[in-house]
């Protein structure tokens, strides 16, 4: 958020990030994207995009295209838009578990897999159901 607060995380770095390195380095990460410096940290690159109150952040390495990532970005947000009808930042902290499940439906192991808006909600939708 626009506090620097984290609010969602998905790591998909092979090597285990301890509790405390992770914390400082989110907030590392988030002041170089609210003051718009560094798009590097370490040797990850950074992408970025602002939404609303929302800071959207995928590091990523020179091996990724910075616009494929950018995109994936803005179809990710598309597709909260959809599902909670303009996202915001309660959204994210009260359905996390739905916000994962998406994400997840479009990246596995670090590769983006799908980015079709109707294809990444069947499976949210049919917990929806499930659980009703």
């Amino acid at each position: 958020n626009k506090q620097g607060q984290t609010r969602f995380s998905r790591y998909y770095s092979g090597m285990p990030i301890q509790a405390e390195e992770r914390v400082l380095m989110e907030a590392d990460i988030a002041r170089k994207c609210l003051k718009r410096s560094d798009v590097q940290y370490g040797q990850y690159k950074l992408a970025y995009r602002r939404y609303a109150s929302l800071f959207f952040v995928i590091g990523f390495d020179e091996e990724e295209n910075h616009l494929s990532i950018l995109e994936l970005v803005q179809a990710y947000v598309e597709i909260l838009n959809t599902y909670f009808d303009n996202v915001c930042e309660l959204d994210i902290m009260f359905n996390i578990e739905k916000v994962h499940v998406i994400l997840e439906e479009m990246v596995s192991n670090g590769r983006i897999v799908e980015t079709n808006k109707h294809n990444v909600l069947a499976p949210v939708l049919e917990m929806n159901k499930a659980s009703r």
